[in-house]
């Protein structure tokens, strides 16, 4: 199995053979921009999340996923070519660069890896930075018709798990800094993202990984091809959920299905379940 990370020494060695993109971005907080311009990987190229890999928040949730048309705009603006690797980084931990690789490999891109230990990694390696805007030859890729499993609000409950990626005290409904309804999907077993990564924000070996999935119901027949096949995974608003899906990628556990509006659609309809505890 490819593994969907690459490490800083890797990337060093792959700078200008790959199309890198800057997805640094913190949830409630301002765009990444300004620490973009302030300091990057030399070549890479911003990817503001709000704009570019979301639509517009709404019934369907705060983060829906983005119309193809406007994903594969800004995505040839950032130089993506159907033929050249993507990686991605952010300084969140890998949530937002889980939503970009997820959607890039959603719509058809089959070379997508993330930076393991993101920007805080690559600065702490003494990896060389570039500042200012980036001058980027537009790319080619053309976002393709969605191949990765996906479930809506009416499919959810027919998941044979339910992963909640959200921080332990919001899956339990004791407090709900976002969302205007606390507590979680009525049987969702509680995984947070957190607990992929190891203490110095690079993710757990996959061995690790998949003990951990199995232990909240995942991959009973083991590790391989489809492993994941039959979860679900939800979070506030489908964008850290991505980070569990990349988990269970890194496990050798594929084929979970992302619940793109998660919370933040589940409670919008009041007459859906809600469960605390």
């Amino acid at each position: 199995m490819t593994s969907p990370l690459v490490t800083v020494d890797e990337l060093r060695g792959l700078l200008g053979e790959v199309t890198v993109l800057d997805v640094r971005y913190r949830m409630g907080g301002p765009p990444g921009r300004a620490e973009f311009d302030a300091g990057h990987v030399p070549g890479a190229a911003y990817v503001d999340l709000d704009a570019d890999l979301a639509a517009a928040p709404g019934p369907r949730g705060r983060h829906p996923l983005p119309d193809p048309a406007v994903l594969t705009a800004a995505m040839r603006r950032c130089g993506v070519r159907a033929d050249r690797p993507v990686l991605v980084y952010d300084d969140w931990a890998a949530h937002a660069a889980a939503r970009c690789w997820w959607l890039l490999r959603h719509h058809g891109h089959d070379d997508v890896r993330v930076l393991d230990g993101g920007w805080s990694a690559w600065v702490t390696s003494g990896g060389p930075v570039a500042t200012g805007a980036t001058d980027v030859e537009p790319g080619d890729w053309t976002a393709g018709p969605g191949r990765l499993p996906v479930v809506g609000p009416d499919e959810l409950p027919a998941a044979a798990i339910v992963l909640d990626a959200r921080a332990p005290e919001r899956y339990r409904g004791e407090v709900e800094p976002v969302d205007p309804v606390a507590g979680h999907v009525p049987g969702a077993v509680n995984v947070p993202t957190t607990g992929n990564l190891r203490a110095d924000g690079t993710f757990r070996p996959p061995a690790e990984l998949r003990e951990r999935y199995a232990a909240a119901g995942v991959a009973g027949a083991g590790a391989g091809a489809g492993a994941g096949a039959g979860a679900a995974v939800y979070c506030g608003s489908g964008v850290t959920a991505c980070h569990d899906l990349l988990a269970l990628d890194v496990a050798g556990l594929p084929g979970a299905a992302l619940y793109p509006g998660s919370w933040s659609e589940w409670v919008a309809d009041p007459d859906r379940p809600v469960e605390t505890g």
